[in-house]
């Protein structure tokens, strides 16, 4: 209970020096004006200026007292004593501490520790090596409280080693955060880190950041022990100025030095961030808390969303494409999630440092409180809309992605993909604009505007529209009952009247074909008319050859049942015949040819593939074994024919020949 006692001491002291330490912040009173709040905001700001300047000759006598403080209360030990109690306790820390990473060094040694099967495999193992930074701190901070416990300290003496304590401790948990986001070591170890920098980049940030994260908790346990030990509140505010340069020199170092090498306009923007860094403490430095909480909300939420966005989709990367759709829907719950928190934790910031209490508000009825209030109602309105939208978003782009892949499936597996990447595209459109009108009215709704007559309004605007714009309805109209006929797909080869080509996409009011020949025809649905489909289920293929009259019919026959078996055997071009080649028999006897016709059914889009290798191979078969095409002849009957005739004739041949081949 002793040290519940101390340590809570020790947070009231620390929020104490956290208030205003001018009357910058003094409540003024509502009938003020705003000339009268400035004068006193004026002279209350030179007051402090003016105390902690008198407050500088005195510094160096009041820290002589503090020290003389301390020697008398450490007693007739000395301060030997005392700092020999210290490196005890930090020896028995150390032991503690030792003890229990010794004791879970099977969990960090796991054979498949680096060999994520999953996102869950990753974010366990991260887990654990969390827990286990945590229980080592843990662990140091319970073997340095046995010793206190048994030391026979007095009460100043024990304050003053608790605040360093917790200072110690503070520095130790956040060294122990740090290490696990930037993982700031070579080796497999890389691979869970929450940010994929290199090992120097998160060497320096760990460096940087864990320096200045103990510079601050030691300044301020110093500062603390000081005015445990009597120090006066205006020298401890100089102290704090002091160390306040120093930590503001760390931040500008270490922003500068991560520029360097970098363009001239990231030089700039570093260039304005330490001037930011500068504003902030000066804010601080005249205890402006208003405006010093604002920037530093406006000034690193920004930085703290894009920082967790990244993070997240790092450490939430999935491990391989089955595990795509769950780490991709769950990154976004973490993502937007984490956004949603730091937006409201901001938000109350504010409302803290602003002196404005949210209870209250709600009971006051005053139109500056309905707009606080409805604000709020608002902002969580969108977070939601917005979360809403990211994950409807995230399956429908991962469906997406996954129903693109088109090779190694079967025809039925192959059409619903299709058949997905025509609605899905369609159906996220409409789901974007019913949430962003839903939400907005919602959003108005919270601000206390009435929806009612913007939605009669709309209404009537609607139907003035629908009046003077029929055919974009008639279009839309259209669109939605090609899409429940399936009438085609994205991938697809149409032709409706003149059109035709490849279904590249949609919109609400028309559709993309490409020809095969490059044009990109944008046909509205109301125009589209009857749509021939020829990609849907199969295509028959049917192909009529002449032989002569003296060709042996059924020799034909064979050879054409012949190369259609080995078509069907082709492992190129099988896999696309769902029929095999044959001959239907005599079509018709013409003048110059017997014409027989043959058949095959083959896969919408793979007939011509097909159909050229069958064409070459009938021609090749009829030519070694005497089968003849037939072609128009003319013959002379008669006598010798003469020169004369004969050219005639050969002129004649010469002409037909081309014309019926």
């Amino acid at each position: 209970m002793a040290a519940l006692h101390i340590v809570l001491r020790v947070f009231a002291a620390t929020v104490a020096l956290a208030l205003p330490t001018s009357a910058v912040l003094a409540q003024a009173e509502p009938e003020a004006s705003p000339s009268k709040v400035f004068a006193g905001t004026l002279h209350g700001l030179q007051h402090h200026i003016e105390e902690v300047a008198l407050a500088a000759p005195m510094l160096p006598q009041h820290l002589s007292q503090a020290a003389a403080a301390f020697r008398e209360a450490a007693g007739t030990g000395g301060i030997g004593r005392i700092l020999l109690g210290a490196l005890a306790a930090l020896i028995v820390g150390a032991l503690f501490e030792w003890a229990f990473r010794r004791a879970t060094a099977g969990l960090r040694a796991r054979p498949d520790r680096y060999n994520a099967r999953s996102v869950a495999d990753r974010m366990t193992t991260i887990g654990i090596d969390a827990l286990i930074d945590l229980g080592a701190v843990v662990a140091f901070a319970i073997g340095m409280l046995v010793v206190l416990a048994v030391e026979k300290w007095p009460g100043t003496i024990r304050e003053v080693g608790t605040t360093l304590l917790v200072a110690l401790l503070a520095t130790r948990l956040i060294l122990a955060f740090l290490g696990l986001l930037l993982r700031p070591v070579a080796g497999p170890a890389r691979s869970l880190a929450f940010f994929p920098l290199d090992t120097g980049r998160a060497l320096f940030w760990y460096r940087s950041l864990g320096a200045m994260a103990a510079w601050f908790a030691f300044g301020w346990a110093i500062i603390l022990g000081l005015g445990v030990l009597g120090l006066p509140r205006p020298n401890a505010q100089l102290i704090a100025y002091v160390l306040g340069i120093g930590l503001l020199v760390m931040a500008i170092a270490t922003n500068l030095q991560q520029s360097e090498g970098s363009q001239e306009g990231r030089k700039a923007k570093r260039w304005m961030i330490s001037l930011a860094f500068v504003a902030i403490w000066v804010c601080w430095a005249i205890g402006a808390k208003a405006l010093l909480w604002l920037m530093l909300v406006a000034g690193f939420m920004p930085v703290t969303i894009s920082a967790t966005h990244r993070g997240v989709r790092h450490v939430m990367r999935p491990v391989d494409e089955a595990d795509q759709t769950r780490s991709t829907i769950a990154a976004v719950l973490v993502e937007q999630g984490s956004r949603a928190l730091i937006v409201v934790g901001g938000i109350l910031v504010l409302l803290w440092a602003w002196q404005l209490d949210v209870g209250s508000l709600a009971q006051h009825d005053d139109a500056f409180a309905r707009l606080l209030r409805g604000g709020l109602h608002a902002l969580i309105i969108l977070l939601v809309a917005d979360l809403a939208w990211q994950l409807f978003k995230a399956v429908t782009d991962s469906t997406l992605a996954k129903a693109q892949a088109t090779e190694g499936i079967d025809s039925d597996e192959a059409r619903r993909r299709a058949r997905v990447r025509t609605l899905l595209p369609i159906g996220r459109n409409i789901a974007a604009i019913v949430l962003l009108l839903m939400a907005g009215l919602m959003a108005l709704a919270a601000l206390g505007v009435e929806i009612g007559p913007l939605i009669a309004s709309a209404g009537v605007v609607g139907v003035a529209v629908g009046f003077g714009a029929q055919t974009v309805v008639r279009d839309i109209i259209s669109g939605m009952f090609y899409m429940l006929d399936d009438a085609f797909r994205v991938g697809e080869y149409i032709q409706s009247g003149s059109y035709k080509g490849t279904v590249e996409s949609f919109s609400l009011r028309s559709v993309k074909l490409r020809h095969q020949r490059g044009p990109l025809f944008t046909i509205p649905f109301g125009v589209l008319g009857a749509v021939q489909n020829m990609s849907r289920d199969w295509v028959m293929v049917k192909d009529e050859i002449g032989l002569t009259y003296d060709s042996d019919i059924d020799k034909a026959k064979k050879l054409i049942k012949q190369i259609g078996l080995e078509l069907a055997k082709d492992p190129d071009i099988g896999p696309s015949i769902l029929q095999p080649l044959k001959m239907q028999g005599i079509e018709q006897f013409g003048q110059y040819s017997i014409n027989i016709r043959m058949k095959m059914m083959c896969k919408p889009g793979e007939q011509f593939v097909v159909r050229r290798r069958a064409n070459a191979m009938i021609k090749k078969a009829f030519d070694e074994n005497g089968i003849k095409f037939a072609f128009p002849t003319v013959q002379l009957a008669g006598g010798a024919p003469d020169a004369e005739t004969a050219g005639v004739a050969a002129a004649a041949q010469q002409v037909l020949k081309p014309a019926a081949e």
